[in-house]
């Protein structure tokens, strides 16, 4: 997990002190972010957003340092690092940081998500730092991971239930979505699962831009509105 003892003690001991002014870049780091995409280091899908322009600057970088496998082994990391260090986001938007701290979170990361011997993960955290920016990283992280699950052909099923669905019906609903016109040929399903008790009961089915609403508490409205329509 994350260690946010130190960072802490840095961020509180630079609460008195004026914002650092970000660090230029290098040259080597501006080619790495700055250059125009050759074909083959494209990104497969656009994004959008800030953090989806971040996410495709280090995509094309990672390719074309050739460790694109292991920089996303790294984003999926920090996703784990946020979900179980719920003191990081807030750390990262103190607004004292200075560049000490900054260098000091950056390290902290690189140590946090095994990416201390890749050289761009490290140059792309430093230029994160650098722009005030390392507030962002949770979003680049879910939108890279948006930009590998389209490289490698993957189409997103998120299936939305009340309570947890066990293997054998999430097995059950992939087989049966797979064989749908919902998803290409040659590609291959990710499904996710999500729990949200609002919907009372039944499913709510999301394959890429699509929505398939089965859920007890749509039908429900839906009843309520026939009711109020005819009375």
């Amino acid at each position: 997990m994350f260690s946010s003892r130190a960072i802490i003690r840095a961020s509180r001991g630079s609460a008195t002190r004026s914002i650092a002014v970000p660090r230029v870049l290098s040259s080597s780091q501006s080619r790495s972010y700055a250059t125009p995409a050759v074909a083959d280091s494209k990104p497969p899908v656009a994004l959008f957003g800030l953090d989806g322009t971040y996410a495709s600057a280090l995509y094309t970088a990672a390719v074309k340092s050739s460790s694109l496998d292991t920089v996303a082994k790294a984003m999926t990391t920090l996703e784990s690092v946020y979900s179980k260090d719920a003191k990081l986001a807030q750390i990262l938007l103190a607004p004292t940081l200075t560049t000490s701290d900054k260098s000091q979170i950056v390290a902290e990361l690189q140590k946090s998500i095994g990416a201390e011997k890749s050289e761009t993960v490290k140059n792309f955290l430093e230029t994160l730092a650098d722009y005030n920016r390392l507030n962002l990283l949770k979003g680049i992280a879910q939108k890279f991971g948006e930009l590998m699950s389209a490289q490698r052909g993957e189409v997103e099923l998120i299936v939305t239930s009340a309570s947890p669905l066990d293997n054998k019906t999430l097995s059950r609903l992939e087989t049966a979505v797979g064989k749908s016109e919902y998803v290409g040929q040659g590609k291959k399903l990710k499904v996710t699962n999500k729990v949200n008790s609002d919907i009372l009961g039944g499913l709510v089915v999301e394959i890429g831009d699509r929505t398939i609403d089965l859920s007890v508490s749509a039908k429900l409205a839906k009843m309520n509105k026939l009711l109020t329509d005819t009375l």
